[in-house]
């Protein structure tokens, strides 16, 4: 076995340095875009060069991660513990969580520059971007606990807190490890982006954004990299904790609690109605209380009924719907395209994974790379090799989502039960046929599951591309609006993105829940 793993990394570490090879030929000979790609050396020379405009940018970014790193999961996980605790509190903020999910940060970053003064956007903007992950987490590691061992402490009169703490906890902690390591990078994008709308002065944002109209292909692929080399580490770091924390330990109980199927059957309806109403309502609460609590004058803060007058009852409502309707004409279809190209992308990578193992170890380098690399240092870097045209907003939105897809359609083909597959074999079935037949339907929650995850990710990627590259749509209207001080349709895109985020995503909740009822299939919250 451990040859087997010496000989995987060896094979790792040799495609690996066949790719940098090849960079660096390709780079040097200019052969894409005269010169959009230059060769990793080049890179590295104006890496030197400049290597004295880097501290400040780094440690700007990296204190605005960390903080927010720090304050989202702490909020994350205490949420997490309050919401398994008290299962009517998670009911009551899902459309308040399911929002923080779905906001596209390009969105809000103009609204918190507005709003906060000094770090507060950036760190706001990461503590966002790490919440959803790691609250998901814990709620599922805290559900997902030994009944038998909780019964031993009931026995000894412990009450649901010390269940919590000496059971429940205990075995949410690779859940919660996992879910740090994912939402590490998120925090990064988070505080880029904030740094590249909020006109500061230090910041990677800050000078990507000072670095675009300068030409030199080096210098942005430089920012671009060590940003990524950020969000790696950040990714790694945790990684690491969760091998040393874990080591090769394995669970051996059989017995894990089941969450209790809650349909709402024995509340009441008005209760039900109560707690629905509230949901929807909460978001729109918490939007008022931030705007109040934050002191901002209403010329530049609008609250919810603020958006309305602006774009319903103002003697200028007009021209703003008109403004409005045109830029979601340009969006949403790119938006739709971009998604169902992702995920055809991430089915066709998740089937390759399982017939062709070697091309996947080949793929791999790329794709991380592509994940790690913060959107806003991605993008620029491929207008300089694509232009401004169509094709760089749909290689964003496909870069975007096919990574997260392919993973979860990957697990799902891979939790298929031996003994499922078992019978096709036995009849002489090929590997393609078993797939068709067997793993494939299996693995239709993930695939949902799959689609969920992709929508807002997938709106973000056009509005970036729009705001950075194609000077179109939402994200075109968003960065028009800052230059103008129009600060109506500010927070006007930004409330339509997210609600048309959280819209979608119930709606695939709804056909999911329905075909796999249907099909007499569990889905994957």
């Amino acid at each position: 076995m451990a040859n087997r793993a010496g000989f995987l990394r060896s094979g790792t570490f040799r495609n690996l340095a066949i790719l940098i090879l090849v960079w660096e030929v390709v780079g040097r000979v200019d052969w894409i875009a005269g010169g959009a790609l230059p060769g990793l050396s080049e890179i590295l020379i104006r890496l030197w060069a400049d290597r004295g405009d880097y501290p400040g940018h780094v440690w700007a970014t990296v204190q605005a991660s960390v903080l927010g790193f720090v304050i989202g999961n702490l909020v994350a996980v205490g949420a997490g513990i309050l919401f398994v605790l008290f299962p009517t509190l998670l009911r009551l903020t899902r459309g308040f969580n399911i929002a923080v999910f779905a906001l596209p940060p390009i969105a809000i970053a103009p609204i918190l520059v507005l709003t906060l003064s000094g770090m507060a956007p950036r760190i706001t903007l990461a503590a966002l971007g790490v919440y959803f992950v790691t609250m998901s987490a814990t709620v599922v590691g805290l559900s997902q606990f030994d009944t038998r061992a909780a019964d031993v402490v009931r026995a000894y009169g412990g009450k649901d807190w010390m269940v919590m703490k000496l059971v429940r906890l205990r075995g949410a902690v690779p859940d919660i490890l996992s879910g740090l390591r994912i939402a590490a990078p998120n925090a990064v994008l988070g505080a880029i982006l904030a740094e590249f709308g909020g006109g500061g002065r230090w910041g990677l944002g800050t000078y990507l954004l000072g670095s675009l109209g300068r030409g030199d292909p080096a210098r942005l692929w430089g920012i671009g990299l060590v940003a990524t080399l950020i969000a790696g580490l950040s990714y790694l770091v945790f990684a690491v904790i969760s091998a040393r924390t874990l080591g090769s330990s394995r669970s051996v109980t059989l017995n894990t609690a089941i969450p209790d199927a809650d349909d709402g059957a024995e509340r009441s309806l008005p209760l039900r109605l109560a707690v629905i109403a509230g949901a929807a309502l909460l978001p729109f609460f918490l939007w008022w209380a931030f705007i109040k609590l934050t002191g901002v004058p209403d010329l530049i803060a609008k609250t919810p009924l603020g958006v309305l007058d602006y774009l319903f009852l103002s003697d200028t409502s007009h021209i703003a719907r008109a403004k409005l309707l045109a830029a979601l004409a340009e969006t949403l279809p790119i938006t739709a395209i971009g998604m169902l190209a992702g995920l055809g992308f991430a089915f066709l990578l998740a089937i390759s994974a399982r017939m062709f193992p070697g091309f996947i170890k080949t793929f791999m380098p790329i794709a991380l790379v592509t994940q790690t690399m913060p959107l806003v240092a991605l993008t620029p870097l491929l207008v300089l090799i694509l232009g401004r045209g169509t094709s760089v907003t749909l290689w964003i939105t496909i870069s975007v989502t096919f990574f997260p897809a392919f993973v979860l359609l990957v697990q799902g083909i891979q939790r298929v039960p031996q003994s499922v597959l078992d019978l096709p074999r036995a009849y002489g079935a090929s590997a393609w046929t078993e797939l068709r037949m067997v793993s494939i339907p299996a693995a239709l929650p993930y695939l949902f599951a799959a689609t969920r995850l992709t929508v807002p990710r997938a709106l973000l990627g056009v509005m970036i591309a729009e705001w950075l590259a194609t000077g179109t749509g939402l994200g075109n209207l968003l960065n028009q609006s800052r230059g103008y001080l129009d600060y109506g349709m500010i927070w006007t895109v930004a409330a339509v993105s997210v609600c048309l985020s959280v819209a979608f995503y119930y709606a695939i909740l709804l056909i999911e829940r329905r075909t796999l009822t249907r099909l007499g299939m569990q889905w994957v919250e």
